[in-house]
């Protein structure tokens, strides 16, 4: 993509094929070397097949993403109890460490079968993304949390605006889950702390990301005019002098204290780099194309201590007071990928010759 940063590379597979393994992906690494005792999780998993699902979208014949997006769509289905809950963490000796895992990653699940049931290549896997999701469709219901409720809304808006869908009840689950994200901003929000939450955490833009979402496939003006107010208070807070500054997960930001400068982690700016692309969707507007690029900018030291985090398609684990965390596990180089591929995608979408979003 092309942007007031200039030409955007689109990154190698290079290191998630190294992290990958004919189970899933392995969560941690030192260095660029996986560390296999620490096994797999659903979290990083469900990321993985929407990267591989959208380099294939790129790079449609490409046989290492077949093969990836095939692994990790199987760690999917495996993951998936009877009942359509979800595991989410598995030993390197593929065994499930628990009966039932969180509720982000039951989320995180919902939402790369949706994505899946809209842009896997193969009609099969489509049948099996439709499937596994129609399970988890009670399961939904149940979710406290709101990121886990705003990445399954994610996941619906996908299934939505997919060819393949046959189910009612897709529209009713997706207004079930955006609700509570509704409720809180009505409780919580203020002239000058337009959020959720009384704190600033983690996938903070995935919130505003999932109502613009829902909102423009509901038809909810409403949701659609939350999302862009909780995104604009957003990225005043996280945006000044040319730099993406995301909220570090050393203390957070809570309403009317001191905000953490580090460890800042890379799934901010992939959060922000996709929430900014829905925003461009709604409205149209380049200030969100520059948003984009701003945060996927991060990435490449256009950060606040001008150090870049990526190399030769690996991304390091976060940015630290002193440096970077030069590990680059999973869920960094996921976090990465996904950004450069949203934003590909979108320069495709707009010289008409692939489908944007």
């Amino acid at each position: 993509m092309r942007s007031e940063l200039g030409p955007i590379d689109l990154p190698p597979l290079t290191h998630l094929v190294a992290l990958s393994d004919d189970v899933g992906i392995i969560q941690h690494a030192a260095e660029n070397i996986p560390k296999r005792w620490t096994g797999y999780c659903t979290d990083d998993v469900a990321r993985a097949f929407m990267v591989a699902l959208a380099y294939l979208r790129l790079h449609p014949r490409d046989e290492m993403a077949l093969r990836l997006a095939s692994t990790y769509l199987a760690f999917l289905c495996d993951a998936q109890r009877e009942d359509g809950r979800f595991r989410n963490f598995m030993s390197y000796a593929r065994t499930w460490l628990e009966e039932v895992g969180s509720e982000d990653s039951c989320g995180r699940a919902v939402w790369a079968l949706g994505y899946g049931l809209r842009y896997a290549p193969d009609e099969r896997w489509k049948r099996v993304c439709a499937d596994a999701l129609l399970r988890a469709l009670p399961v939904l219901g149940g979710l406290g949390a709101l990121r886990a409720r705003a990445f399954a809304a994610l996941g619906l808006v996908h299934a939505l605006r997919s060819d393949a869908h046959a189910a009612d009840g897709l529209a009713a689950a997706l207004g079930a889950c955006i609700a509570p994200l509704q409720a809180a901003h009505a409780r919580i929000a203020t002239e000058n702390w337009n959020w959720f939450e009384p704190v600033l955490t983690y996938d903070n833009a995935r919130l505003p990301q999932a109502l613009l979402a829902a909102g423009g496939v509901l038809g909810q003006a409403a949701s659609i005019e939350i999302g862009r107010a909780t995104l604009r208070f957003y990225r005043e807070v996280t945006m000044a002098d040319g730099l993406f500054v995301p909220i570090g997960n050393l203390g957070w930001y809570r309403r009317g204290g001191a905000r953490a400068r580090f460890a800042q982690q890379p799934l901010e700016a992939a959060a922000m780099v996709e929430a900014q692309l829905a925003a461009f969707e709604v409205d149209g507007s380049a200030v969100h194309l520059s948003a984009a690029g701003l945060a996927y900018a991060w990435f490449l030291g256009r950060n606040s201590l001008g150090l870049p985090l990526v190399r030769e398609g690996a991304c390091f684990d976060g940015l630290e007071e002193n440096g970077v965390n030069r590990n680059a596990g999973a869920e960094s180089t996921l976090a990465y990928l996904a950004s450069g591929y949203a934003l590909a995608l979108v320069d495709e979408g707009r010289s008409g010759r692939i489908e944007a979003v």
